[in-house]
């Protein structure tokens, strides 16, 4: 979410619904009738004949609240659950926008909650035990149109905070950051300050010290710059100059331009499709992001970053190494290797990383 001039700002819709009409005759239904679920069956004719009870004893149930993206309940949604064995069970949500299932079956479901008016909500993949009982968080439908303007209060502060907590958690094998992969494709966008806070934060971890010494321990054994010099003042000029470049590329094309341009500075996981296709999405993303409204165009923050710092990096190397080929040079290496970085956080450091949220699944 980032703030406009006049102290507005956009939010992107997490996902967009072909349509925003309930359909007229849903295939299946439940009612609750004297404390029991009964399944109701759709005729033709908009008629409805009740089935068996489902029987009580160990069943599952799946409970939450349908919620705006300012936190507001939403009544009226229609929330769909549908089991892996392909029952359906229909509910609408009430005046505080709950919403429950009770004596499911055990099994995989999906529920897909739609609102005239909003767009949609989906998770795949909920598996229920016999006895479970599962409160869904963050349900929430974004506004239907492509880009809603609200007034930016405590709620999208909040939001944009709660992204940033969510980011400072994932840590690859729990030691190394990986503070800008977004796992929930719906991911709300950052404030600028909030953007600001993630990379001063990244550059301040201690893994970003060791990173930036193992570099220059690299460059010294073979006598990159030799400009720099050997021994511990050669190391230490070297060290500086990593870090230099890590934390100007960071700050430039991490929080200075993304919030010039409205664009996120994450990188989200897709997760589904074949091999090739997610491919050719991680590595693509060097060159495109989302934008705070939503919607995908040239990585302008990431790309300029690269390169402006690369710029400046003719303020610290030496003066033999100085000039457009080192701009050039070193900001062509910083975006290959954004891409190479996206391409492993979309293969393997889901798998490896901690504190991911389990709502967060890549793209629906």
């Amino acid at each position: 979410m980032a703030a406009c001039g006049s102290g507005i700002a956009q939010i992107a819709p997490r996902e967009y619904s072909a349509s925003n009409t309930l359909p007229e005759a849903p295939t299946a239904q439940f009612q609750i009738q004297n404390g029991t679920q009964n399944e109701v069956q759709s005729t033709a004719d908009g008629a409805t004949t009740a089935a068996e009870p489902t029987a009580p004893g160990a069943t599952a149930a799946i409970i939450g609240t349908v919620e705006d993206t300012n936190n507001d309940v939403i009544q009226g949604a229609k929330v769909e659950l549908t089991s892996t064995a392909g029952k359906t069970y229909i509910q609408i949500s009430g005046s505080d926008g709950q919403f429950a299932f009770p004596a499911l079956p055990a099994g995989t479901y999906r529920i897909v909650v739609t609102g005239k008016g909003w767009g949609t909500y989906s998770l795949p993949g909920i598996s229920l035990s016999g006895g479970e009982s599962k409160i869904l968080s963050q349900v929430v439908l974004p506004a239907s149109s492509g880009v809603t303007e609200v007034h930016v209060d405590g709620s999208a502060v909040a939001l944009s905070e709660q992204q940033v907590q969510i980011a400072i958690q994932q840590r690859a094998l729990g030691v190394f950051p990986n503070f800008y992969s977004a796992f929930d494709w719906n991911a709300p966008p950052m404030l600028p300050r909030q953007k600001y806070a993630l990379a001063f934060r990244s550059m301040i971890d201690p893994m970003t010290f060791v990173g930036a010494g193992m570099i220059a321990g690299v460059e010294q054994a073979r006598d990159t710059f030799p400009g720099y010099g050997l021994g511990s003042v050669g190391y230490a000029r070297r060290y500086g100059a990593a870090y230099a470049n890590s934390f100007s590329g960071r700050m430039l094309g991490g929080a200075v331009f993304p919030s010039l341009f409205h664009q996120d500075p994450r990188y989200f996981y897709k997760g589904s499709g074949s091999i090739f296709s997610r491919a050719l999405y991680a590595l693509s993303t060097a060159l495109i992001t989302k934008g705070d409204n939503g919607r995908w165009q040239p990585n302008y923050s990431h790309v300029l970053g690269n390169f402006t710092a690369g710029a400046i990096s003719n303020l610290y190397y030496p003066a033999s190494s100085r000039g457009l080929s080192l701009t050039l040079i070193n900001g062509a290496l910083e975006t290959a290797g954004d891409a190479a970085t996206d391409f492993a956080r979309e293969f393997f450091l889901r798998g490896i990383t901690s504190h991911v949220p389990s709502y967060n699944n890549g793209k629906p």
